[in-house]
C-alpha cells in the first residue's frame, strides 16, 4: 500500500543523477510509510534552484550525492551552509564513494551525516528506510513546530 503525500508535510530534496539511485529511494520511502513528497533535482544547478527560489519550499531535509555532472555534491553543501535561510538544513550524504578524504570533507562542510550506497539492493533499501525514519519520526527538524508537545525545548 503506497502511502498518500501529505501536503502539510515539508518535501524532502533528492539531489541525484542516477534514475535508478532515485528508484530506489521512492521505493525505500515507500516501505518507510512516509507521506513526505520526494523532489528530485538531477544536479547542483537544478537543487539550487529548488532550494534559493524566492518563496521556495521548507524541505525536511536534503539526500545528497556526491558525485554530480557539472558541480559536485560538496560544492552544494557548502554553498547551502552560507545561504541564510537554508544553512540549518540537514544534509544527509548518500554516495557511492568510500574515500575517507570525501567524507571528512562532507563533514566538515557541515554535513549532518554520511551514509555509503550499498551493493545489495535489499541492504540499501533497509538503510535509506533507517534515514527517513531516523530523520522524520526521532529528529526535531529545524523549524518544526514544537508548542503542541507541551514540552520544553531545553529543560
Amino acid at each position: 500500500m503506497m502511502p498518500l503525500v501529505r501536503s502539510d508535510l515539508p518535501p524532502i530534496l533528492v539531489v541525484d543523477d542516477s534514475d535508478d539511485d532515485v528508484d530506489t529511494v521512492s521505493i525505500a520511502a515507500r516501505r518507510a510509510g512516509i507521506g513526505n513528497l520526494l523532489v528530485h533535482a538531477r544536479d547542483a544547478d537544478d537543487a539550487r534552484r529548488r532550494l534559493f527560489a524566492a518563496a521556495g519550499d521548507a524541505y525536511a531535509f536534503m539526500l545528497l550525492d556526491c558525485n554530480l555532472p557539472g558541480e559536485d555534491g560538496l560544492t552544494l553543501l557548502e554553498e547551502v551552509r552560507r545561504h541564510p535561510q537554508r544553512r540549518t538544513l540537514p544534509v544527509i550524504v548518500l554516495t557511492a564513494s568510500i574515500n575517507p578524504r570525501d567524507r571528512d570533507a562532507f563533514y566538515a562542510a557541515g554535513g549532518n551525516a554520511y551514509h555509503v550506497k550499498l551493493v545489495s539492493f535489499e541492504e540499501g533499501l533497509a538503510n535509506l528506510e533507517s534515514i527517513f525514519r531516523y530523520w522524520l519520526t526521532h529528529v526535531v527538524l529545524p523549524g518544526a513546530d514544537t508548542s503542541s508537545t507541551g514540552k520544553p525545548l531545553c529543560p
